[in-house]
């Protein structure tokens, strides 16, 4: 990663303090040693093959543009986010992988601009206003149209592309109907929200599942409810419910089938919570999209070689390497589309 300003004054004044203060106590084979490790850590620390710049695209918007250095005119892929407070990088409070910054990073290194955004959720947490009662699906659609909007009126790409993980995948689809030359969808469910839900409950929680079903049902028909178990309250509560209901309004199928422009649909064997057979449902929906189902790869796009711990563990492990068939499928899908 290359080191911004303050990072670089920073460095600049520790040199100085070292110099000025600390060296005339130390032995001089110490203060080699010491700018040897500097140095060493300098050269780690950064990546001079990208430029990262921060973007405002509306109050509730912002983003980092990452574009390869010494490239005249790239594709942009604009990454779009999963369900819940996710930030541009892939994570949550008490979440981090990093893994949509990792992705950004493999593009770049292959000459692919992108842009991925904190969802409006994370800027409304940090402003403490937050609403959660009026916030609906549709909002995060309106972000990532903007998202569109906005890079496509500076004509600066050669081509725009969209990348919708989990969650993001239904947006980037409902968000691609225009000023978009590809859609990419990652880990994205095939089914309905309320279907999804259903299946996860039965897979996690089976003492659950009628509960779930009777709730979902409610929900469904456009009307809330207060009858569910506590157990259940994160998913159900009452501030949630006029969004699951918005959420639950659209069916992936039907979106992907009306979208006429290129699509790659990627899926993992060890995601947890959306299988490969959701993959194939949106596949189906839409004979003209390429269908990548990779081995061992998770749904935080990390390869998994051992067991549902080591899966879950890795929702917050950082050091993980993005998937590398992963970039190597989404790289031969926008080369192939130039």
């Amino acid at each position: 990663m290359s080191i911004s300003l303050y990072s670089q004054e920073k460095v600049s004044y520790g040199v100085i303090f070292v110099t000025q203060f600390i060296a005339p106590k130390m032995k001089m084979k110490t203060i080699i040693y010491f700018f040897t490790f500097l140095l060493i850590n300098l050269s780690f620390g950064q990546d001079n093959s990208y430029l990262e710049t921060e973007v405002e695209i509306t109050e509730l918007i912002d983003g980092s543009l990452m574009i390869p250095k010494n490239q005249k005119e790239t594709e942009l892929v604009i990454i779009i986010a999963g369900s819940g407070p996710t930030n541009r990088n892939g994570n949550q409070n008490f979440l981090k992988s990093n893994n949509l910054k990792k992705l950004a990073i493999a593009l770049a290194k292959e000459n692919i601009s992108s842009f991925r955004y904190d969802k409006r959720i994370v800027k409304q947490i940090k402003t403490g206003n937050i609403d959660v009662k009026s916030m609906r699906f549709q909002d995060f659609v309106n972000d990532a149209k903007d998202v569109v909007s906005y890079f496509k009126e500076r004509n600066q790409f050669s081509k725009i592309y969209i990348a919708g993980h989990s969650q993001g995948s239904l947006v980037g689809m409902l968000a691609a109907e225009k000023d978009v030359n590809g859609f990419i969808s990652l880990a994205g469910a095939g089914q309905n929200i309320s279907d999804v839900i259903v299946d996860q409950i039965n897979n996690t929680a089976r003492q659950f599942i009628d509960d779930t079903k009777r709730v979902v049902e409610t929900l469904k028909s456009g009307k809330t409810t207060k009858d569910f178990p506590p157990a259940l309250g994160a998913m159900f509560n009452m501030e949630i419910q006029p969004f699951m209901i918005s959420w639950m309004a659209y069916q992936p199928t039907d979106i992907i089938t009306n979208l006429e422009l290129p699509i790659l649909i990627i899926n993992g064997t060890k995601d947890l919570q959306v299988s490969e057979e959701e993959a194939k449902l949106l596949s189906d929906a839409n004979p003209n999209a390429e269908i990548k189902i990779i081995e061992n790869m998770n749904h935080v796009l990390f390869t998994i070689e051992g067991d549902k711990l080591e899966n879950s563990k890795s929702y917050n492990e950082a050091f993980r390497e993005i998937n590398s068939e992963l970039v190597e499928s989404i790289v031969t899908f926008i080369e192939k589309n130039r």
